[in-house]
């Protein structure tokens, strides 16, 4: 366990961060005064994202392996962190939508409909259970992917 402390450390902020990123949203309307805005602005969490990845594997390289780390060692650390937010996933889903911001869905429902989105199609995307899906493919692959750029950035070459 000790030899992961660090993944799990990181994994725990990023959860964190996550929720601080909701609320931000949440406070600055996002999720309903300018829910159009929504998609676009969210795709901005990329840069904490990535942040956040950086400074787990930096922190891997510094104090695990003696600021000397291979792509392969820095990609088993992004995946780690990455397995460990996708199984957090679920509970941080039912924790955004139930107590942040539990009218987002019926907000976005009412949006998306008002422009053209046939309400059947409206109520299968947007609900918890789809969201549940859709974030935890993604937070699996793009964490992926994201660990696998962040140590292309910090290994050192051999």
């Amino acid at each position: 366990m000790k030899n992961y402390s660090i993944e799990i450390k990181w994994a725990l902020r990023f959860i964190l961060l996550t929720l601080a990123w909701s609320i931000g949203e949440k406070a600055i309307g996002l999720h309903d005064v300018h829910i159009e805005n929504y998609g676009l602005c969210s795709l901005l969490f990329v840069f904490p994202a990535f942040l956040f990845f950086y400074l787990a594997l930096n922190e891997k390289k510094k104090y695990f392996y003696n600021n000397s780390i291979t792509w392969q060692q820095g990609f088993v650390c992004g995946a780690i962190i990455s397995v460990i937010i996708t199984l957090l996933n679920p509970v941080v889903q039912l924790v955004i939508y139930k107590s942040i911001t539990p009218e987002f869905f019926d907000n976005m429902i009412a949006y998306k409909t008002k422009h053209k989105m046939p309400l059947k199609t409206a109520l299968e995307i947007f609900n918890l259970k789809s969201y549940i899906v859709q974030t935890t493919f993604s937070s699996i692959s793009y964490g992926f992917i994201t660990g696998a750029l962040v140590s292309l950035i910090i290994r050192n070459k051999k």
